[in-house]
């Protein structure tokens, strides 16, 4: 018998905006950047990469490389899919 699983994505039980950002900004407060991009690539997939293709003027194949794991993407291409999801983040300073 074969057991057949499917990836595991967070996005499937975040609602809001605010809990989708809330939780990409705990990603990106992790020691590994690897955790933001990888959180980045799900909620890719979860918006569909042929939207975030449209909205962020990506090429789709790119964004499938992006955020395949097996490379590193670019800052302009975090960016550009950053806008493209709405996603804006603050920085804190810690004194």
């Amino acid at each position: 018998m074969t057991l057949k699983t499917t990836e595991f994505n967070p996005f499937d039980y975040i609602e809001t905006q605010q809990e989708i950002e809330v939780f990409l900004q705990e990603c990106l407060a992790d020691d590994d950047p690897n955790t933001f991009i990888e959180a980045l690539g799900l909620l890719v997939k979860k918006h569909g990469v042929s939207y975030i293709s449209q909205a962020s003027g990506l090429n789709r194949e790119s964004l499938y490389k992006s955020f395949s794991g097996k490379t590193k993407p670019r800052w302009d291409t975090v960016f550009k899919v950053m806008k493209a999801l709405n996603f804006n983040f603050t920085t804190h300073h810690a004194v």
